[in-house]
């Protein structure tokens, strides 16, 4: 009797099992910049992509004046000028696996680009408001700054040597006028007119050098729902 031929059993198919917790922690990383600007958000899986476009804009510092675009699953969703689909569905309709990616593009002159990882489904916890920024890192780039090179050029030029002498022509007129109770200072015209182009120049760079996040104050942003207002584009 000739044996029988012995056939490898296909190892079973791994089980995905999508989210279906109401609330979402998600991870929104702005691409194309160092240091990474990221946000930890948690949103009800009830919101749709325009509040979460809204809740985006408040988390990261945005003013929705541009148009933007969701992309999942090769399909974008967003601003009605960009002929795609409707933004009005809600993220628990994508049934969203732990670790699922999807990118999230803002201003399509600046084009910012931002990577969103579902991280984890959540149970609300009682009395939580949400959204509700958790985590995050660096301030957001100023809107029309020229895009992540445009950023970068204007962050080496607000630490540079113009910025410098700025810092010394300030630091010359609170010597001979404060420190030293000059007035000649304050008649001479040329002067006074370099110090307030100094003062401008430097307010200018300010965005470009803060750097830090105030969760405290994004949530505040929240709590007042500034997401609701920013979910449609500002003129």
């Amino acid at each position: 009797m000739t044996p029988e031929r012995l056939v490898p059993r296909r190892p079973a198919a791994k089980k995905v099992e999508t989210l279906a917790s109401p609330i979402l922690q998600l991870k929104v990383r702005l691409l194309d910049i160092s240091p990474m600007i990221w946000r930890r958000v948690l949103v009800p899986a009830s919101f749709t992509l325009r509040e979460l476009h809204g809740v985006i804009q408040v988390a990261m510092g945005w003013e929705s004046f541009h148009l933007y675009y969701f992309h999942i699953r090769a399909v974008q969703y967003g601003s009605f000028d960009l002929c795609v689909q409707s933004p009005d569905v809600a993220l628990a309709s994508f049934r969203f696996r732990k670790g699922a990616r999807f990118t999230y593009a803002y201003d399509m002159g600046d084009f910012w680009r931002h990577e969103i990882r579902v991280e984890d489904g959540l149970e609300p916890s009682a009395g939580q408001f949400h959204p509700v920024c958790t985590g995050g890192a660096h301030g957001c780039p100023p809107e029309d700054c020229g895009g992540p090179a445009g950023y970068a050029e204007r962050r080496l030029e607000a630490a540079g040597f113009d910025a410098l002498e700025d810092l010394a022509t300030l630091a010359d007129w609170v010597q001979d006028v404060v420190l030293d109770g000059k007035t000649d200072p304050l008649a001479d015209a040329e002067r006074l007119g370099d110090l307030e182009d100094a003062l401008d120049r430097m307010k200018a760079r300010q965005p470009y050098l803060a750097d830090e996040l105030s969760r405290r104050a994004v949530n505040a942003r929240f709590r007042k729902g500034e997401h609701r207002d920013l979910m449609h584009q500002q003129f």
